[in-house]
């Protein structure tokens, strides 16, 4: 994505309260005047972030795509972008209607409409929805009749917004291309705008698959290793470290690989096999036996692999390599011990 010589070109602002809380909805009767100064700051604060956003996602419906709502309103504005300002309204009312959760803060919906992006090196449209919902203070000066006076308010951060969508027109029969971004990514409140309100399904790509099989091989190692096996924390630590190394070191996945060299015992193997196959079906997804690796979701697992031996409240030990030079024991009084071996001393 490109967003350099992007320009947007009309945006609606509209309040979105929260319907059971008797929050109120106020759409807007004209669009945003936007000056080349207001535009100039508006166009970087909507996207910049998505520059290194790698997720993908599409509209969807379980019966057909002319049941997706907002999928129908963003077809519509592509195919005639005079009838902007009409289904802007109609796309906040139908996230008013899905704002239902004790939880959904209130806040400003942003619609956008951009041109100029350029997406898979191709210059396209793109249509963008932000909800900004948080405040953030600062001090207003103003002068008057020789003296300054001095006000606190309330506004917008110029730095971040709450959750956003942006809508690329390509792949138009398939559901669009998507990026996201909502930080308030867990519990049941996080899912009305990613499901409720805008109905995506996640594209498979190089980042998803690595993301899902990097989380499935974590959750058995934490979770079902120790109950198939008797082991140690050093040895859940070598296989985590095991896991990301392979990551790290080759640039594509071979699943019968990937098993051979981070499990390498046919017992192992099996169990991982069998769990494997349960938390595919349990968690909804497919993985691919085969798929190029993609480094920034590597990156990202890499920080939840956690290679630490955490020893009472005294001690911290990393563990980043063989798992040999560390040997553990117990004295004749009870006491517990590792024992580490080393080389050199930085």
């Amino acid at each position: 994505m490109n967003f350099s010589n992007t320009k947007l070109t009309n945006l609606t602002l509209h309040y979105i309260g929260n319907k059971i809380a008797d929050g109120k909805f106020l759409s807007s009767q004209e669009p945003i005047m936007l000056t080349e100064e207001l535009e100039n700051k508006l166009t970087p604060f909507y996207l910049q972030k998505f520059v290194t956003v790698p997720d993908r996602y599409r509209f969807y419906h379980l019966s057909s795509l002319k049941f997706n709502e907002v999928y129908n309103f963003i077809s519509d504005i592509f195919e005639d972008a005079t009838i902007f300002g009409q289904l802007s309204k109609e796309i906040a009312a139908h996230l008013y209607e899905k704002s239902v959760h004790p939880n959904i803060k209130p806040g400003e919906l942003h619609i956008g409409y951009f041109t100029q992006c350029v997406y898979d090196n191709k210059p396209i449209d793109a249509i963008g929805i932000f909800k900004t919902e948080d405040k953030s203070g600062f001090f207003e000066v103003s002068e008057k009749t020789k003296s300054l006076s001095l006000q606190y308010r309330e506004g917008i951060d110029i730095n971040k917004f709450e959750k956003g969508c942006l809508i690329f027109n390509t792949s138009k029969g398939a559901g669009y291309e998507v990026c996201v971004i909502d930080k308030q990514s867990k519990g049941e409140e996080a899912k009305y705008w990613m499901d409720d309100f805008l109905g995506l399904l996640q594209i498979s790509n190089e980042f998803s698959q690595t993301n899902e099989i990097l989380s499935l091989t974590k959750n058995y190692i934490v979770n079902q290793f120790e109950e198939d096996f008797e082991v140690s924390k050093t040895d859940k630590i070598d296989l985590l470290n095991r896991s990301i190394d392979y990551f790290k070191t080759h640039e594509s996945f071979d699943k019968k690989e990937f098993e051979k060299e981070v499990f390498y015992h046919p017992e192992m193997i099996k169990s991982f096999r069998n769990f494997d196959s349960q938390y595919r079906q349990s968690n909804e997804i497919d993985i691919d036996d085969s798929f190029d690796i993609s480094l920034q979701a590597v990156k990202k697992q890499a920080r939840v692999f956690k290679s630490v031996l955490k020893l009472d409240k005294n001690f911290h030990i990393y563990i980043h390599g063989n798992k040999e030079m560390i040997e553990k024991g117990v004295e004749k009084d009870g006491r517990k011990y590792y024992k580490i071996y080393y080389e050199t001393e930085s």
